[in-house]
């Protein structure tokens, strides 16, 4: 009999230590439920309840009958995970940060077939997701982007579908592109995920996606994207602008024309359409230019001329459509001036560079200039009577003046532009 009483004695020890243990565990979830519950109001009292779910979880922790559960790991995981987000020093958030992910991994694998613990978990992981987030958001204003980007992207694999996380992996990304080319195709595929979302600045993404395909030079994919882009927002100008200068730089004009020509077909009143017609039209014209400057064989200059010329004349076709449709639209009345205003000057120019021997033809030439130049005028003034305070307005009326050899009035526009801040 005294035997088996002391059978049962300690055997009753050993359930009174046991419960021990457990109670340790079930004081952690009790206290970092509370801390859970009062951090939205008093953080004071909650930091206490954190601070001794943390004593409660270290011990179960270190106790071999409770240190291997799958609740230990998830809480450890998420009280850590607590800890770290409420601390600002990098020297002791850094290693608690540490110390949650790895509990985390265990919890999650220990739990994977019953998931017991998965809302512990995901919420652990949201802080741990914030804190990489607000990490990486201070490298990225030291333009530490690499790193910034390893913070980013530890919030973009908890939240792999969030536009924000999506966004600054990309743009850190990118940013490291310009040092590691490797990075942009990193920052290519973050940005067009992002594309299939609907996050509220993807007119921008385009954008930046078209300049991220030009910096890892596939101009192909940089037109398309900036393509892609106008025709999901075809109000925004800087979509549309970006796509008339990739596809000029890449011999895509015919492209461009058929493009804004089809889109004025379906929008006869879009005054800008016709306005970014004649930008296409007016940046070929300059195109021209420069290759007629190095042409030094004199038939293919004049030919190149013509067609310069010609150009110029559509651009000014399509500036004058806009201004039909809104006769106060200022950029298209500054840019129909300089289209005007531009061959007189061309001409004016080349006709000063003749030698004395060719007088005939230098008067024959300054008769021309006057006649375009005289053409050119009241556009050139229209434009500054639309918008008085426009440096471009007032310098290009100062060439019809100086073209015309008035001093007088050239000295007070220049008086106007410097007044402006201009030169």
């Amino acid at each position: 009999m005294k035997i088996k009483f002391l059978i049962t004695g300690l055997l009753g020890l050993l359930s009174v230590a046991a419960f021990a243990q457990k109670g340790e565990l079930n004081n952690a979830k009790e206290q970092y439920e509370k801390y859970d519950a009062l951090r939205g109001g008093s953080l004071k009292l909650a930091l206490t309840s954190l601070t001794d779910a943390k004593t409660s979880i270290d011990k179960a922790s270190l106790n071999d009958k409770t240190s291997a559960l799958p609740l230990t790991f998830a809480l450890k995981g998420a009280i850590y995970a607590a800890l770290t987000v409420q601390d600002t020093v990098p020297a002791t958030s850094l290693p608690n940060f540490k110390i949650a992910d790895d509990a985390l991994g265990k919890a999650k694998t220990l739990d994977s077939a019953k998931q017991e613990n998965k809302k512990i978990i995901d919420n652990a992981y949201l802080n741990l997701a914030q804190y990489q987030f607000n990490k990486g958001r201070a490298e990225f204003q030291d333009k530490k982007f690499e790193m910034a980007y390893h913070s980013f992207d530890y919030f973009r694999q908890v939240l792999p579908n969030d536009t924000t996380a999506l966004y600054a992996t990309g743009l850190a990304a990118a940013n490291v592109g310009a040092t590691n080319p490797k990075y942009y195709a990193i920052a290519i595929t973050d940005y067009n995920k992002l594309l299939t979302t609907n996050y509220s600045q993807n007119a921008t993404i385009y954008y930046d996606l078209s300049s991220i395909y030009l910096s890892n030079k596939d101009t192909a994919s940089a037109f398309k994207i900036s393509g892609d882009g106008v025709a999901k927002y075809p109000a925004d100008n800087n979509l549309r602008r970006r796509e008339i200068e990739i596809g000029l730089q890449s011999g895509k004009q015919d492209q461009l024309i058929g493009k804004i020509q089809s889109a004025i077909t379906s929008d006869p009143k879009n005054k800008t359409l016709y306005y970014y017609l004649g930008i296409t039209y007016a940046q070929i014209a300059e195109s021209i230019g420069d290759k007629q400057s190095k042409t030094k064989d004199a038939a293919a200059k004049a030919a190149l001329e013509q067609s310069k010329v010609d150009n110029y004349n559509k651009a000014a076709e399509a500036y004058k459509k806009a201004l039909g449709v809104d006769p106060s639209y200022a950029d298209a009345s500054l840019s129909l001036g300089y289209v005007a205003v531009e061959p007189a000057l061309d001409l004016y120019n080349a006709a000063n560079q003749l030698p004395t021997n060719q007088q005939k033809k230098y008067d024959a030439d300054m008769a021309q200039v006057q006649v375009l130049i005289e053409a050119a005028k009241p556009y050139l003034q229209k434009a500054v009577d639309l918008n008085p305070k426009s440096p471009e307005a007032l310098q290009n009326l100062k060439s019809y003046y100086l073209v015309k050899r008035d001093m007088t009035n050239a000295n007070l526009i220049q008086k106007k532009i410097e007044a402006l801040g201009g030169k």
